[in-house]
């Protein structure tokens, strides 16, 4: 029996890169997943080998439900929408993943423009506290299952979020938000059995990440500040989601937990 079965999830921003990994590994698992994004076709600068199929269709052939939407998740209505959907579509709402997130350049703040930064704020701190928000009202509404968590709430910050990066300002701000949202709402729903944790992955091959990769003169920064000889995946972000996710996780709940090859750790 997979770990998931008969479980629904929502994955914001599942159309490339973490998100993308992490609904096919829930699916893979058994969970029916409900798939969001501004655009329903992967980045194409993305390090997929599937990249000409959209998340939803490689979903569809692993048997398990699944629907897609497409979600702005700066916009809270718009979230809701898709979390009544996954209740709608499939019972009950398990599993949030608030997975959308935006990085705009490399640039102090003397370069960075207010439009970059409000635009930053707005998808990786204000789209996940929508993303929380829709959630939590739904696993507080939906029937208690009478043992175990009652839902799992599951953000992607990032080690940004933990230590400061080198011309990352707003980034860093907006996922340092995050981090410690994370941390106020474990407390406040934990009496309620509702787990909420975040991911803090580190440098991955993902489309966001590609320039800095494709940049001689960056990817060997990359790697001389990485502990871990080569770079993460974002397969390895999805394995943690998937921990997060299951019953394996029961009394974790307020966790930063980095995926980082030990970048933070020194």
């Amino acid at each position: 029996m997979a770990r998931l079965d008969g479980r629904t999830a929502v994955v914001t921003g599942s159309s490339s890169g973490n998100g993308r990994a992490i609904a096919l590994a829930l699916a893979r698992e058994g969970a029916n997943v409900v798939c969001s994004d501004i655009r329903r076709e992967a980045r194409p600068e993305g390090y997929e080998g599937d990249i000409e199929q959209p998340t939803d269709a490689l979903i569809a052939d692993l048997g398990v439900g699944v629907e897609y939407r497409d979600c702005d998740t700066r916009r809270l209505a718009q979230v809701q929408e898709i979390v009544a959907l996954a209740a709608s579509s499939f019972g009950r709402l398990d599993i949030m993943v608030n997975n959308a997130g935006v990085f705009t350049n490399l640039h102090t703040i003397l370069e960075e423009t207010e439009e970059e930064w409000e635009f930053t704020m707005a998808v990786n701190a204000t789209g996940v506290w929508n993303g929380c928000k829709a959630a939590l009202q739904q696993m507080m509404d939906q029937p208690d299952p009478g043992e175990g968590s009652r839902g799992k709430v599951i953000n992607i910050a990032s080690i940004g979020g933990l230590v400061g990066l080198a011309a990352e300002p707003a980034y860093c701000a907006s996922k340092g938000a995050v981090a410690n949202l994370t941390r106020q709402l474990a407390i406040d729903f934990a009496p309620e059995r509702i787990n909420v944790n975040a991911i803090c992955p580190g440098f991955l091959a993902t489309a966001m990440v590609r320039p800095f990769l494709e940049d001689p003169e960056l990817h060997k920064v990359l790697h001389d500040k990485s502990p871990w000889p080569h770079i993460g995946e974002a397969e390895d972000v999805a394995r943690a989601a998937v921990f997060l996710a299951s019953d394996e996780s029961r009394w974790v709940s307020g966790a930063n937990l980095t995926v980082d090859g030990a970048y933070t750790a020194g």
